[in-house]
């Protein structure tokens, strides 16, 4: 079983149905005051801004992740989530890696992002996958829940040298 990796629209249903099941999932681990409401536009996953991606397993919709532009040079990572029946076989490191490609070729040179502190599955992939904790930022700083993280992206090096 390979995933595949693709954009897509934020709204389409495939979308739709997995930030559907990833808000249910939050609704489970944290009480509501401490749950942030999906931030993440439409506008902010279209072109040159950042993307959606949905991860499939046998053209079943299995797992999602976007980025988004931040000032600077900073892509955040959202709404990543993949269903718990495929968990463990790749699904989520597949959409974590065309992230950081998406992210480079958006000319990022860093990835940052917010996960909560009960997230155990997503805190050991961000944490192997070479992001390190760091201060919470905006709406997350407050947040007894919030785990910020944060990671460097190589540079992308052109043929010949350019």
């Amino acid at each position: 079983m390979t995933p595949v990796v693709s954009a897509e629209p934020i709204d389409s249903a495939d979308a739709r149905a997995l930030l559907a099941a990833l808000d249910a999932h939050l609704s489970e681990r944290y009480p509501p005051a401490q749950r942030f409401g999906p931030n993440l536009r439409r506008e902010q996953t279209e072109s040159g801004r950042g993307v959606f991606l949905v991860g499939r397993v046998e053209g079943r919709p299995v797992g999602c992740g976007a980025i988004r532009l931040l000032g600077g040079a900073d892509a955040e990572v959202k709404r990543m989530w993949v269903d718990p029946a495929v968990r463990g076989q790749g699904v989520a490191r597949a959409v974590l890696t065309r992230l950081q490609e998406e992210a480079l070729k958006l000319g990022a040179t860093r990835l940052v992002l917010e996960t909560g502190i009960y997230q155990t599955e997503a805190i050991g992939l961000y944490r192997s996958s070479g992001f390190e904790s760091v201060a919470c930022w905006g709406e997350y700083a407050g947040s007894p829940t919030s785990l910020c993280m944060a990671k460097p992206l190589p540079h992308l090096t052109q043929p010949n040298g350019g």
